[in-house]
């Protein structure tokens, strides 16, 4: 591992060059990799390791016939590299559980039935395994549990593949029966196309996730941008400003100044008056809202979070009443504006 300076503070990281893909395929050169769920996760990670020269099948429920198309069109072959989920998880020897976590808790005891003694079960997201009092998901004790949660989604993850780039992504070992587990989860690493790999435990990487998912990379990001662009249309501005001024300045010039330098280097890349707003304004939305992400914490921390997902997804009608939510988001002034805006760009057609 690597030693590197975050802010001040030493971490080891796994990078490609001490652990490059040659390794990672002469660790796995004798292992079947089954990549169960072909929905968010699965086909970017399988899809990535398939390329990178690893030997995978995917486990995927027939009756579930939009990702079993799916799987079928990205060239996996039923009865020889797609198979039903209690097949794929007899033949593999390293058993990546990427349905939902709601479904892995559905699908445990198939799952459990078909483990083999030394096999690893590997997760790219801790709740099931933190949250096991809700979910049921214990595992046996003769088998590797081990972790790779790939900092960006599905498409982000085979996107940054494609382009020769990589998502960070965290790693972990929660349970080591073979002696391998270490060497199998930074090899898996790697395969899926990892940027660099930093060592977390189950529970820090579900906390860490799920507040950051409820705060700043969605639900807090999709409020304040509400909560602007509304004051701006209370204000009589049109929507096109609004929108511009919320969204699309972020997403089109700033955000990309941010991922390049640095906060630091953006501001000193804007005006003297947007430097000054900015640098005044910072700590009063970090006074407002920090309250709010102690309390998000809290409630991720104690399983609050965990109940309300397992409980709401777990009803027979949870993909309308998803269906009917995000219809409202999308249907709402903001994000109309905002299809429109992206058809006036120019390199769109």
């Amino acid at each position: 591992m690597a030693k590197i300076d975050f802010g001040g503070v030493l971490e080891d990281v796994v990078t490609r060059e001490e652990f490059p893909l040659s390794k990672a395929r002469e660790v796995l050169k004798n292992e079947v990799v089954a990549v169960i769920g072909y929905g968010v996760q699965g086909p970017a990670q399988a899809l990535n390791m398939k390329d990178n020269g690893i030997n995978v099948i995917i486990g995927q429920a027939p009756q579930f016939k939009a990702d079993w198309d799916k799987a079928v069109r990205d060239g996996f072959v039923p009865g020889e590299t797609l198979f039903p989920v209690e097949e794929a998880v007899k033949r593999g020897t390293i058993i990546q559980y990427l349905v939902s976590d709601a479904a892995q808790r559905i699908l445990w005891p198939v799952v459990k039935e078909n483990l083999d003694k030394g096999n690893a079960l590997y997760f790219s997201h801790g709740f099931s395994i933190t949250y096991k009092d809700h979910t049921g998901v214990i595992p046996p004790e003769d088998v590797d549990v081990i972790m790779c949660a790939p900092k960006g989604s599905g498409t982000s993850v085979r996107r940054n593949f494609l382009a020769g780039a990589g998502i960070n992504t965290s790693y972990s070992v929660f349970q080591d029966f073979t002696g391998r587990a270490e060497e199998r989860t930074i090899a898996l690493g790697i395969a899926i196309g990892s940027g660099y790999l930093f060592p977390t435990t189950f529970e820090n990487e579900v906390f860490s996730d799920l507040t950051g998912e409820r705060g700043v990379l969605m639900g807090a990001l999709a409020g304040i941008m509400d909560a602007q662009y509304k004051v701006l249309r209370e204000n009589g501005h049109s929507p096109s400003e609004a929108f511009n001024e919320t969204v699309e300045e972020l997403t089109q010039s700033l955000i990309r100044l941010v991922d390049e330098k640095g906060m630091d280097w953006m501001y000193s890349n804007c005006s003297a008056t947007a430097q000054r707003g900015a640098l005044d304004w910072r700590p009063k939305f970090m006074e407002a809202t920090l309250p709010v992400f102690k309390q998000l914490y809290e409630k991720v921390k104690s399983g609050e979070e965990c109940v309300r997902v397992l409980e709401s997804t777990g009803t027979p009608d949870y993909k309308e009443t998803l269906d009917a939510e995000l219809r409202e988001l999308g249907n709402s002034e903001i994000w109309r504006t905002g299809t429109a805006v992206r058809k006036l760009r120019p390199d769109v057609k």
